[in-house]
């Protein structure tokens, strides 16, 4: 185990940083020197391995071989963060400000994780990013828009202008579901019977595509399948031939491109719309075929609108973990 003093140089401030998800939290301690923060001891937990995010926290303090508290602790938390206090929508912890102050830290901040992607998708090299559809500029100026399925469904967007962009967080993953064609008609229909309210979540997201295969084989009529019972077994089945699996993987792309449209007419994304999340990167291949933008593009009267906002993959995992340093930096550097 390291010790603390080989973290830090002599000049230098920290921070703990952390993305905190319903299947992973990861945390991270980085330190403000020069013109960057850097990323000085990371590691990732199972969220779903512990009651409490409170033992987490000081299992990482642990592990990174901590003893002195740094005086910041910015979290990226997968839910919606009012007066400083979130339950992790798809986990159930309850983190407070208050709280984090109380374990010991001068300045904290929660804040929702697609506002931290964000502000990590700005800060992203060129090697992080890879353009699906057209090689579009988007407006500099233009505000953007991130969206993403994993575990759930998040959104946020991002305001540029003069000095730091600045995020805002949505609930956009419970928006309801808008069926475009017969098929997804009757996606809905089946769902509602399950669910009652069918969220854009209900359908984008790894328990959302098992939904979708799910409807998607009782209107084909097959047999249930208990072993398609999460995103990774249907992916893997698609990619075997299996056609009630590929049709699930072709349809969620085209319901994927639909939903980002719709965020892209909501924020006025004219900078561009980013797709993050964990599934994303895994369906590279599927989103960049075709369908996903072709119904990104199919907004009626507003086409010409979309169709000039580039859409863009997220490569890297750490997007919210980056957006969360920067949050941190500024919060180091406000005292506040």
């Amino acid at each position: 185990m390291q010790n603390q003093a080989q973290f830090f140089a002599a000049d230098e401030t920290h921070a703990i940083v952390g993305d905190i998800g319903g299947t992973h939290a990861r945390l991270a301690l980085t330190g403000f020197g020069g013109a960057r923060p850097r990323v000085l001891t990371e590691r990732i937990y199972d969220s779903r391995g512990e009651p409490h995010f409170s033992a987490v926290l000081s299992r990482f303090l642990k592990d990174a071989g901590i003893a002195e508290k740094p005086p910041v602790i910015v979290l990226a938390v997968a839910g919606p963060v009012v007066d400083g206090h979130v339950t992790l929508t798809n986990l159930g912890w309850h983190l407070k400000e208050r709280d984090l102050a109380d374990f010991g830290f001068r300045r904290c901040r929660l804040m929702n994780d697609f506002a931290a992607l964000a502000v990590g998708v700005t800060a992203l090299p060129a090697d992080g990013l890879a353009r699906i559809g057209p090689d579009l500029p988007g407006r500099t100026d233009g505000a953007l828009a991130v969206v993403g399925a994993g575990t759930g469904f998040g959104a946020a967007g991002v305001l540029r202008g003069e000095g730091a962009p600045r995020p805002f967080a949505s609930e956009g993953g419970h928006i309801s579901f808008a069926p475009i064609d017969d098929v997804e008609i009757e996606v809905l229909r089946i769902l509602q019977k399950k669910f009652g309210h069918v969220s854009i979540e209900r359908v984008l997201s790894g328990p959302g595509m098992v939904n979708l295969h799910a409807a998607l084989a009782q209107l084909r009529g097959d047999a249930p399948n208990d072993g398609m019972n999460d995103a990774a077994a249907i992916a893997k089945a698609a990619e075997e031939g299996d056609k009630t699996a590929h049709e699930t993987v072709e349809r969620f792309c085209m319901i994927y491109g639909s939903a980002a449209g719709d965020f892209a007419l909501a924020y006025g994304a004219t900078g561009g719309v980013f797709l993050a999340g964990g599934i994303a990167p895994k369906m590279r291949r599927h989103l960049e075929a075709g369908g996903f933008r072709a119904r990104f593009e199919a907004k009626g009267r507003l086409s010409h609108f979309v169709k000039a906002v580039p859409t863009t993959l997220v490569l890297r995992d750490d997007a919210a973990l980056l957006g969360a340093t920067e949050v941190a930096k500024r919060l180091n550097a406000s005292g506040t």
